[in-house]
């Protein structure tokens, strides 16, 4: 089915150097993939021949679909107890320490069926396209034993095949030291590099290789051993890094040729430098410092200005950060990181495809491209995140086919 969507207020499409071209009074015809984009004159006659259904913008903003490049969505249950702890004024890392934080999301997952995990999933993903999201990418890490992580990667595989959201599949083994190897701790990398990786690799169930580099979780070269193990087996290399502390993990994402690295909060000098030449992608996760009562933001203005390219995504999981709301990132990467609207709209659409390497098809409106567009309920970028925690999204299209619309 050929579609023309009219009658747009203002479309904004992002540019690889980080602006945007606009258009007013713009039209877009398309299928599966857009065939043609720009003004109303221009676009219209084409559209006549086709047949084309028309749809009615109705004078609003429309921009790319979101893409959000962090995400942990294959999890069992909520930890809403963590929370109210953290509230009482346990800090997270002694929720960790105490067999809280990850270990306790992974045995919940490791109880949970296949199926079941599915069947919770899909209602998430329902959420991410109510905000205007279209593709993610999904990390596994609550499995921590190659039986466990791969049922979360075939469950995000089922869930991308059953669901309109697109769903890009990361390994994410090293998360956490699992309980059983607290006191061997070398066995269980050793499992992951000589086990995991390869039966992931085998199957095709993921696309990153990913790992939680950080003071208490996995050194700079218990993380080197794991990527480059990855990086053999075809698993592009991924990295959590300089979260709650400045260990050196934004370096070793260059020194890996990582395609992003996330968090950075504590980032250095040096890494933003280190990671600008080698052309890593800067995601930064403004919901889980808000969420755990933090303080300490990345240095987004300072990594502009070396020519850094930035991400932004909810690192949606259920302890540090139990948010979809993408454009609510906007508003906090304005108010926390000093990013302009348009430089946080920027992150949440190309930033995103190119921290999931796929810029040719998804982050921006070009000829060729998917169709994943969002329609939204304001007449320009500002007001997405200035309406903070609301949602102004009013039509959502996923390859061409509109799977939202507001009063859904």
């Amino acid at each position: 089915m050929i579609r023309c969507l009219k009658n747009i207020g203002l479309l904004l499409n992002p540019r690889p150097d980080g602006g945007f071209d606009e258009i007013r009074g713009a039209a877009i015809l398309f299928d599966e993939k857009i065939i043609r984009i720009g003004a109303e004159a221009d676009v219209l006659p084409q559209a006549a021949p086709s047949g084309a259904e028309m749809m009615d913008a109705a004078g609003c903003l429309v921009t790319p679909g979101l893409v959000d490049s962090h995400t942990h969505p294959a999890f069992a249950e909520e930890r809403a107890t963590e929370f109210e702890m953290r509230c009482a004024g346990q800090t997270y890392q002694e929720i960790a320490a105490a067999g809280g934080g990850i270990r306790s999301s992974v045995r919940a997952l490791r109880a949970l069926s296949e199926d079941e995990l599915v069947k919770r999933m899909l209602p998430r993903l329902d959420r991410f396209l109510q905000y205007g999201v279209t593709t993610i990418e999904a990390k596994s890490g609550y499995g921590l034993s190659t039986e466990h992580e791969l049922k979360q990667l075939r469950a995000i595989k089922r869930c991308h095949d059953q669901h309109p959201l697109d769903l890009v599949p990361t390994l994410l083994a090293a998360h956490e030291v699992p309980d059983e190897f607290r006191s061997n701790r070398k066995k269980y990398l050793d499992i992951v590099i000589n086990e995991t990786i390869p039966a992931v690799a085998e199957k095709g169930l993921a696309k990153f290789c990913d790992v939680f580099c950080e003071e208490g979780v996995f050194s700079i070269e218990e993380s080197r051993r794991v990527l480059e193990a990855g990086k053999k087996f075809g698993l592009k290399p991924k990295i959590h890094a300089d979260q709650l502390s400045g260990g050196g993990g934004a370096e070793l994402a260059a020194e890996v040729g990582a395609v992003s690295a996330e968090h950075l909060d504590y980032i250095s000098e040096r890494g933003i430098e280190r990671m600008v030449e080698a052309g890593v992608v800067f995601t930064l996760l403004p919901g889980s410092v808000i969420f755990l009562g933090l303080n300490r933001y990345p240095p987004a203005r300072r990594i502009l200005e070396k020519g850094g390219a930035l991400a932004l995504a909810t690192d949606f999981n259920p302890g540090s950060s139990p948010t979809q709301n993408l454009p609510l990132m906007m508003t906090l990467a304005g108010s926390f990181c000093r990013l302009s609207p348009r430089e946080a709209l920027w992150a949440a659409t190309r930033g995103g495809a190119r921290a999931l390497c796929m810029e040719e098809q998804i982050g921006s409106l070009r000829p060729g491209g998917q169709a994943d567009l969002v329609v939204w309920n304001c007449p320009d970028e500002r007001f997405i995140p200035y309406y903070f925690g609301m949602n102004l999204v009013q039509q959502v299209y996923k390859l061409g086919r509109r799977v939202l619309l507001e009063k859904d």
